[in-house]
C-alpha cells in the first residue's frame, strides 16, 4: 500500500477514535415491546459489536459495520456500511429487531424507527463508560449476569494496572493518534478528554495536552518543541508493523533533537486494533501503554 493510502487509513481510524470518544455515554432503546429481548442485532458501532460478543450476545449479531474486525467471527457477517455511510436497505434486508447506532446518526435512527426497527443509541465518553455500556446492554438484552461478569473483570484488570504504576514516575507524554507517514505534518494528538487520555493517565503518564479538554487536536512541530514531551507514544491501528516501519517512523522525529523524548530515544510505536476501539479489549491497550511508559516493570 502506498504511503498516502496508509495515511488515509490511519486518518480514518483516528476520526473513528475522535467520534467514538465524543460526549458522555448515552444509551437508549426505542421500538421494542416491554420485556422483549432482541434476537437479530445489527451493529454500526465496532466497540459495541465487541461488547455484544463479550457478554454472550454474539450469536444474535447478524450484521456489522465496515470497520468491524474483531472478534474473528465478524469476518463471516454481512457488512452494512459505517458511521458516515450506512446502507439502510442492507440493514433492513437482514430483518433485525435491534440496530445499534451512534449518537451522531440521528437521521439513520429516525429512518429505522420509521420502518418499525428498534434502535439502541450509543455515545461513548470516558474510559469508565465502557463497563457502564456493558451493563446497560446486558440489561437490554436479558444478559444481566453475563454482562456484569464481563464488566467486573474489565474493571478489575484496569484497577490492577493502575495499582501497579502507583508511585512510579509519571513522564510527560504525547499520545499521537495519527500523522502523515515519514513526516511531521498533520500530527493529531490526544487532548485531555476521552478514553485515550484516560488510558494514558491510568497507565502512569502525564498527558502534555491534558489542559486542552478535547478528545484530539492537530499540533505543529513547534508546539511539540514547546511542550517538550519526555515520551512520545504513537498509535498504529494495524496489528503488526511492516519491515523497517518502526525505525523509519522513529527517525522521522530526529529533526526535533532537542525534545527530551527524541534525545533519549523514548519514542514508542504501538500496534493493534484494540487501540482504536474503546471496548472489552481496553485492558490490553492499557497494558501496552503501561509497558511503553514503564519499560522497567515486568508486565504480563
Amino acid at each position: 500500500m502506498s504511503g498516502r493510502g496508509a495515511y488515509v487509513r490511519l486518518l480514518a481510524a483516528a476520526v473513528c477514535v475522535c467520534l467514538i470518544a465524543t460526549g458522555r455515554i448515552h444509551l437508549g432503546v426505542a421500538g421494542l415491546a416491554a420485556g422483549q429481548a432482541p434476537r437479530r442485532i445489527v451493529s454500526l458501532v465496532p466497540s459495541v459489536t465487541e461488547i455484544l460478543f463479550a457478554i454472550g450476545a454474539g450469536p444474535r449479531v447478524v450484521g456489522v459495520s465496515s470497520f468491524d474486525h474483531f472478534p474473528p467471527a465478524v469476518d463471516a457477517l454481512p457488512r452494512v456500511g459505517a458511521l458516515v455511510d450506512p446502507d439502510i436497505e442492507r440493514v433492513l434486508a437482514l430483518r433485525p429487531d435491534l440496530v445499534i447506532t451512534y449518537g451522531s446518526q440521528t437521521d439513520v435512527s429516525a429512518k429505522l424507527r420509521a420502518a418499525g426497527i428498534a434502535t439502541f443509541v450509543y455515545r461513548h465518553g470516558s474510559l469508565a463508560d465502557i463497563a457502564a455500556a456493558m451493563r446497560e446492554l446486558g440489561r437490554r438484552l436479558g444478559l444481566d449476569r453475563e454482562a456484569a461478569r464481563a464488566a467486573d473483570a474489565l474493571e478489575q484488570e484496569l484497577a490492577g494496572i493502575r495499582a501497579r504504576v502507583q508511585g512510579l514516575a509519571r513522564p510527560k507524554t504525547m499520545i499521537v493518534i495519527g500523522r502523515e507517514p515519514r513526516s511531521l505534518r498533520g500530527i493529531n494528538v490526544s487532548g485531555g478528554y476521552g478514553f485515550l487520555h484516560d488510558l494514558a493517565e491510568l497507565a502512569g503518564a502525564r498527558n502534555i495536552f491534558a489542559d486542552i479538554k478535547r478528545e484530539s487536536l492537530l499540533v505543529t512541530a513547534e508546539t511539540v518543541l514547546a511542550r517538550a514531551p519526555e515520551l512520545i507514544i504513537e498509535l498504529h491501528y494495524t496489528e503488526t508493523a511492516s519491515p523497517g516501519l518502526v525505525e523509519h517512523e522513529r527517525q522521522t522525529w530526529s529533526v526535533l533533537s532537542t525534545v527530551p523524548a527524541v534525545r533519549h530515544g523514548r519514542i514508542e510505536l504501538l500496534f493493534g486494533g484494540e487501540l482504536v476501539v474503546p471496548g472489552p479489549r481496553v485492558p490490553e491497550a492499557a497494558r501496552a501503554f503501561a509497558r511503553a511508559i514503564h519499560p522497567g516493570v515486568a508486565w504480563r
